[in-house]
């Protein structure tokens, strides 16, 4: 009797992480067009947000189910989780603008753009992750640099509003630049891992 001999399954792990960065770019795209002054794109940012739950869920799955993948487990679980930590932030931008009556400004805008900007560049890193290291570390750099933009932004913005007399909207637009900052520095933390799976591949 022959032995049937079963390969062990092997989920596309990779693609299912490169669908959580196109679906958190598209976000990026929303939220850059929402401070803007498209404010219909707080329901695409929302959406967005959704779905890339979905997605990190099936990661998740996969994770547990392969036999091997192509980078390390842990750095896709994580860079899966920090990803998702910036869609977070930027959905709750839109969220406290809404709360504090607060639409966005081009302070704002600009450091939207520059976090769009960033992500893309995350995408375009997860391409690279599995055989072309040096190349995803570049990129990471860049990413870094767009966080580094958005961190003059928001001082700039800051510098301004010290120069104004309302105190409520100084309060105000200060929380929301604070908010908008962070979604740059998770990014950041995004672009960190990238490096570390690399190194620890190498």
């Amino acid at each position: 009797m022959k032995k049937l001999w079963f390969l062990p399954e092997m989920p596309d792990v990779m693609a299912t992480l490169r669908e959580q960065g196109d679906i958190t770019v598209e976000a990026a795209s929303a939220f850059t067009a929402w401070a803007g002054g498209d404010q219909a794109k707080q329901l695409v940012v929302r959406d967005c947000e959704h779905r890339a739950d979905t997605v990190k869920r099936a990661l998740s799955m996969q994770l547990r189910a392969a036999f091997s993948t192509p980078i390390d487990q842990e750095d896709l679980f994580t860079l899966s989780e920090r990803l998702d930590v910036v869609l977070n932030a930027v959905k709750n931008v839109v969220r406290e603008a809404e709360a504090i009556s607060t639409p966005p400004d081009a302070v704002v805008e600009q450091m939207a753009s520059e976090l769009e900007a960033g992500l893309r560049l995350t995408r375009q890193a997860f391409d690279q992750l599995a055989h072309h290291g040096d190349q995803a570390t570049k990129l990471a750099d860049q990413i870094n640099a767009r966080e580094s933009a958005m961190e003059k932004i928001y001082r700039a913005g800051m510098q301004e509003l010290s120069s104004g007399d309302d105190v409520r909207e100084i309060i105000n637009r200060r929380e929301l630049y604070r908010r908008t900052l962070e979604t740059g520095e998770r990014m950041a933390r995004v672009a960190d891992r990238i490096w570390y799976a690399v190194v620890k591949e190498a």
